[in-house]
């Protein structure tokens, strides 16, 4: 099982609803844009809660791991990911990466989102490098290879694709609109 990056851990064990919204609504104004909490929680009801919290607020759930009594729930909060114009030439759609994955099965999937979107649902044989590790990493990756770049939105996976095309990848196709989209077969890593 893989273990899940959070940015910060929010302890609301013992408490009962509405306090696990009320203590992660206040910690969630000290996260930045993308940053991702781990909210642990017993109270069983916390699940729904969240759950429909992060979608009313416009934040992302990610998912909820159980331990025993303890909840972990994950969330990303919110960014402008939505608004940033496309500058990568290079792009195909969902649907198209779907079906050139059932024909010829040939290139490299790579998901920029953070590790804890990556853990609760991918693409199956997406390789993860969050875009704040691509820098480090993109040598781990051949410049000559087909790489279809995605993320939640088709922004963060804009900017790696531009970034990579600046470092002499030569086939970079960045996948529009994301992950937030997909209907095609995915697969966890946590359980």
């Amino acid at each position: 099982m893989e273990t899940i990056k959070a940015n910060y851990v929010l302890d609301a064990k013992g408490l009962a609803c509405p306090m696990p919204i009320v203590k992660t609504k206040k910690a969630m104004k000290d996260l930045e844009a993308g940053q991702v909490i781990e909210v642990q929680a017993t109270d069983k009801g916390s699940k729904a809660d969240i759950e429909a919290w992060a979608g009313s607020s416009g934040h992302q759930y990610l998912g909820t791991l159980e331990e025993g009594e303890v909840l972990s729930h994950y969330l990303r909060k919110s960014s402008a990911d939505d608004l940033i114009e496309q500058k990568h030439p290079n792009k195909t759609t969902n649907e198209e990466l779907e079906k050139r994955m059932k024909t010829s099965g040939s290139g490299v999937i790579l998901d920029v989102r953070e590790s804890a979107e990556y853990a609760f649902s991918h693409i199956p044989n997406a390789v993860s490098m969050p875009l704040g590790e691509l820098d480090e990493r993109m040598n781990e990756l051949n410049k000559n290879d087909e790489i279809f770049v995605i993320c939640r939105t088709g922004s963060r996976s804009d900017l790696a694709s531009q970034k990579l095309s600046g470092n002499g990848f030569t086939n970079v196709i960045n996948v529009l609109p994301g992950m937030s989209k997909w209907s095609g077969e995915t697969k966890q890593t946590v359980k």
